[in-house]
């Protein structure tokens, strides 16, 4: 792609930028590859707290300074975490991106841990966990990643438990920082009105210091598949299904994508026609693929009635073991188009186009024309999408996540005699 231009400092900082011509904005981000998969069981939930951390403060800014340095100048700061990352990031028109880099450089770098500002922040996420256990949409797809893969990294919640989250203390916080923060584990990324040049010159001034060491493995993912049904009283039946999928770097990743966008990714897809427009048995229902480097997953979400939540499931593996069979090539066109407008439409934001090169550059060691992304959706066949299928088929170990009225939902069991009969 033209503009991408790629730096590594000697301590392994990765730098990736891209200028944009005609933008007044850019995004500027810090990659951190360290998320709650790199926790131990005893420490899940600190990465989530970490990344809350960062905007309490540092030596020469107070929370309030750190907000304000971007928001007086009209910018946005947030952060996420996820199992694979940490991710800090900033959109602020051209003149600021100095600025900015500055700001999230140094709440990465430099966040103090302030006694106080620790237990404010517990009682935030406490809250925060809070609102997802209240929240049936939202918290059955964290029973449904611990039904996939129990007892491991993978399985754990982001957020954490809330007696971890309750216990840990400025030691526990400085600890995983040493331990995980390291530059070679970093990405700085930006994209929309920037020069490289400058960008890498601050990087070189404020991250070189920093010292390359081991990085510790992380515990390889293991799908195992099981179950986890809580009756409870509610309006809706919530129903999760979840297969393991391919990971990033997978032959098959392409092809899964496809196969997931056409199985229940829009309102012309098979799920959303059969089982709400044809059979009425749900309002919202879905399909989406998740990846990471060493596994993946296919999710399937719908919310129903608790009288109609056997028929919704046992329906729905019956359109995936159909896709296997069927699948026609006008269905795997409709995938392709969708997954190659969304790739272009995401390279039209600089925050999209920063949060792309990073992510690529972490996994593939490089960042993907995007014409050579599209010529790898449109070369993936209707055999391929249909081998794929019969391959999930047949080695289908299903995660089942049922919440709510679910006392008549078909079995784990059952429904995978069903998915193979």
């Amino acid at each position: 792609m033209n503009n991408i231009r790629i730096s590594t400092l000697s301590n392994g900082l990765r730098v990736v930028t891209r200028d944009m011509p005609g933008l007044h904005s850019a995004a500027i981000g810090i990659w951190v590859n360290a998320g709650c998969r790199d926790e131990r069981a005893d420490q899940n939930g600190i990465a989530h707290f970490l990344e809350h951390m960062a905007f309490k403060g540092t030596p020469t800014r107070t929370p309030l300074q750190i907000a304000e340095a971007i928001e007086n100048v009209g910018g946005y700061i947030n952060a996420y975490t996820s199992r694979d990352v940490t991710s800090y990031y900033v959109r602020v028109l051209s003149g600021d991106v100095g600025m900015a880099l500055d700001v999230i450089s140094d709440i990465v770098l430099n966040p103090i841990f302030d006694a106080r500002e620790i237990e404010v922040e517990r009682g935030v996420i406490l809250q925060e966990i809070g609102q997802s256990l209240d929240t049936p949409d939202d918290v059955i797809f964290d029973w449904l990643q611990e039904a996939a893969y129990p007892d491991q990294p993978m399985g754990r919640t982001i957020l954490g438990p809330a007696e971890r989250v309750s216990s840990f203390s400025r030691e526990d916080l400085a600890g995983f920082t040493a331990e995980h923060y390291g530059p070679e584990r970093m990405i700085v990324a930006a994209a929309g009105a920037v020069d490289h040049d400058a960008i890498l010159a601050q990087v070189q001034a404020t991250f070189s210091h920093l010292v390359a060491r081991p990085r510790t493995a992380r515990e390889p993912a293991r799908w195992q598949g099981a179950e986890t049904r809580r009756v409870k009283k509610l309006e809706q039946a919530h129903f999760a299904l979840a297969f393991e999928g391919p990971g990033y770097l997978d032959p098959d990743f392409y092809a899964a994508q496809i196969w997931t966008s056409a199985l229940g990714g829009g309102m012309s897809s098979r799920l959303f026609q059969k089982l709400r427009e044809e059979k009425g048995l749900c309002y919202s229902i879905f399909a989406q693929s998740g990846f990471h480097d060493d596994t993946g997953m296919v999710t399937i979400y719908a919310g129903t009635s608790g009288d109609q939540v056997a028929d919704l499931a046992n329906l729905t593996v019956d359109e995936i073991r159909r896709s296997a069979e069927d699948m026609t090539e006008a269905e795997i066109a409709r995938a392709r188009a969708q997954l190659k407008a969304g790739l272009l439409m995401g390279l039209e934001s600089p925050t999209g186009q920063a949060e792309r090169m990073a992510r690529s550059l972490a996994i593939w060691g490089r960042v993907a024309d995007p014409a050579e992304v599209a010529a790898r959706i449109d070369a993936v066949t209707i055999r391929d999408v249909r081998d794929h299928a019969a391959r999930l088929i047949q080695n289908a170990r299903p995660a089942l996540a049922l919440y709510g009225p679910v006392k008549s939902a078909p079995t784990r069991d059952r429904l995978a005699e069903r998915l193979a009969a």
